[in-house]
């Protein structure tokens, strides 16, 4: 039951698509099993260049099926965007699934930390402001909305009548517009119908993969030293990038995993905020930046 893990080993950036991508041949499962649209994959294929941010870098592969699991937070919005442009570029996404159990970014989630990084002015975290955080919040105090949800307007409307009255009221706070579960209900169910096809039980998925011997690839997102509790908290992502991630997040047993590729690059860069070895405000720190297409 060959399964192999992925980890960046620095502050994220180091190159895990590239990697992906480089062993995709020999796999047919890849499974993204943390974090949200705050990551991106920068895969290179001849001339051809695809930036992603939620589906797994292996859907370049035909005979690949890419996992979006359930410790991922989606924001479908983003993923149905992806999928558009990656079938208008010819890539067939009929293989991608999505954890039914995967927990959803609604539109406050984006509200919310956005409004709570401007209010937290200079001492800030540096989110990307996608919402990632007050998501996986929701997932702990559990008044979260999951993938599945998306396909039940009682269940939709059941909980955001629930949980909106205090988003709103925190986002008065801050200043910000509030939302209505009318509004809501509909932009949500209309993510439900157009990514029901793509909905699966994804633990289901990938253990049936491994009972078949087939190999397994789960890469994460961000890096090591972006962990939630192993990185330089606060200034660090809201979910376990590292190789113990991809057994909660993506379904499978600390035995089942067969190999872990740590990742790093020769020169570190993190994004955000937060404590830093050393940093270049120089030429040269503008001329790695510019070579490395990273800022």
């Amino acid at each position: 039951m060959p399964a192999t893990v992925i980890v960046g080993l620095q502050w994220g950036d180091e190159g895990k698509g590239k990697t992906t991508d480089f062993l995709a041949e020999q796999v047919a499962m890849v499974v993204r099993y943390q974090g949200g649209d705050n990551a991106g994959h920068t895969v290179v294929t001849g001339d051809e260049v695809f930036k992603l941010h939620l589906v797994p870098s292996g859907v370049l592969y035909a005979h690949i099926t890419s996992v979006i699991g359930n410790g991922v937070v989606v924001n479908p919005a983003t993923l149905i965007g992806e999928l558009d442009m990656l079938t208008a570029r010819g890539i067939d996404v009929s293989r991608v699934r999505v954890s039914r159990s995967a927990h959803v970014i609604m539109p406050y989630h984006v509200a919310l930390d956005r409004g709570n990084e401007t209010r937290l002015a200079d001492a800030k975290v540096g989110t990307t402001g996608r919402g990632i955080g007050p998501a996986y919040g929701d997932r702990a105090w559990r008044i979260g909305l999951r993938m599945e949800d998306l396909l039940d307007r009682v269940v939709l409307r059941d909980r955001l009548e629930r949980v909106l009255p205090d988003k709103n009221l925190l986002l008065g706070a801050m200043g910000v517009d509030g939302f209505t579960v009318d509004a809501l209900v509909e932009q949500a169910a209309a993510w439900g119908e157009r990514l029901a096809e793509y909905l699966a039980d994804s633990t289901w998925l990938v253990q049936q993969a491994l009972a078949r011997g087939e190999h397994v690839l789960l890469e994460g997102a961000q890096g090591t030293l972006l962990d939630l509790d192993h990185g330089s908290y606060p200034f660090v992502t809201s979910s376990n990038p590292v190789a113990g991630g991809a057994c909660t997040g993506g379904g499978i047993g600390p035995l089942q995993v067969d190999e872990v590729m740590g990742v790093m690059k020769a020169y570190a860069t993190r994004g955000g905020a937060g404590p830093f070895p050393t940093e270049l405000h120089d030429d040269i720190g503008a001329g790695i930046a510019a070579r490395g297409h990273e800022v």
